[in-house]
């Protein structure tokens, strides 16, 4: 018998990073937050931010993503109602022991980039069309 899971009392169910993975669509929309499992997506079209920000996220650990933002404590209060089950632990041990960033870090930080560019571009623009 596996873990008793400290949200709802009953038995934890582990997936593999590959299994969450495959949750990536508007109709199927899981993320990890701290090693839990959440299917969020029932959740999109009532996110505050726009269920693009999800979605860009679905099926990767989102912890970076969720931290960075700095939600509020009803935020993190709302997601136990679309746990679903926690990441292997051996999977979350492979994925930190990966070089470099996990995939969620590389995809914020290519969006990050882009977006610091878009600025800078849009300011020189601006500054050598006047």
């Amino acid at each position: 018998m596996g873990p008793i899971n400290s949200i709802s009392g009953s038995r934890v169910t582990r997936y593999t990073l590959e299994e969450i993975r495959s949750h990536n669509a508007s109709d199927d929309a899981w993320l990890v937050i701290h090693d839990k499992v959440y299917d969020i997506t029932d959740f999109l079209e009532e996110h505050p931010g726009g269920k693009e920000v999800l979605l860009e996220l679905a099926g990767t650990d989102a912890t970076e993503g969720f931290e960075d933002v700095g939600h509020s404590t009803d935020a993190r209060g709302m997601l136990e109602q679309y746990y679903v089950g926690e990441v292997l632990r051996t999977d979350v041990e492979k994925d930190k022991q990966r070089p470099g960033e996990s995939s969620i870090s590389r995809s914020s930080s290519w969006w990050l980039i882009s977006a610091i560019v878009a600025a800078v571009v849009a300011l020189m623009y601006g500054y050598y069309a006047c």
